[in-house]
């Protein structure tokens, strides 16, 4: 199922399982996973796009190999919050997804987390040709830690998750 709220998205949450958070670009996918208390995001890995079938089963194997109970998609919206053609393949990507099995699906505004992870690299002093490796992860992190958090406000007003 796809959640437009993340309230919702919280609520349909398995307990103690963690999260997958994705950076969808044209070329790579950047992956990051959660611990199963859902409180801090870990960059794992980036897939290099083929074909829809190819890039499911390795996200498939992730989650059966992870216990994941819930995949958030990073949702790149324009500045002005308005969405075109790269939200348009985001979704497109969710529903497809969305068909191959039941994990709940989410979604988190993305905007600037590519320049957030770039920052970070730069300031953690990475090589121009290791940024590039690991931009795509490390932007997942963000999307990923950024829902997490939110979760973990929700949990304190008392909401789900």
């Amino acid at each position: 199922m796809i959640y437009e709220d993340i309230t919702e998205f919280a609520a349909a949450l398995p307990p103690m399982q963690a999260l997958i958070g994705l950076d969808l670009g044209e070329k790579t996918i950047g992956v990051a996973v959660s611990d199963s208390f859902l409180s801090i995001a870990t960059p794992l890995e980036t897939v290099r796009r083929k074909k829809f079938g190819v890039d499911a089963a390795r996200l498939s194997e992730i989650i059966a190999d992870r216990r994941i109970g819930g995949l958030i998609l990073g949702l790149p919206r324009n500045m002005d919050g308005s969405e075109g053609a790269r939200c348009q393949s985001t979704r497109a990507f969710a529903r497809n997804f969305d068909r191959l099995g039941d994990i709940p699906i989410g979604y988190w505004d993305e905007r600037l987390s590519t320049v957030a992870a770039e920052r970070a690299l730069l300031e953690a002093d990475t090589s121009r040709k290791r940024r590039a490796e690991v931009i795509d992860h490390v932007a997942a992190g963000y999307i990923l830690q950024g829902v997490l958090d939110r979760l973990r406000v929700l949990r304190m007003q008392g909401g789900a998750a």
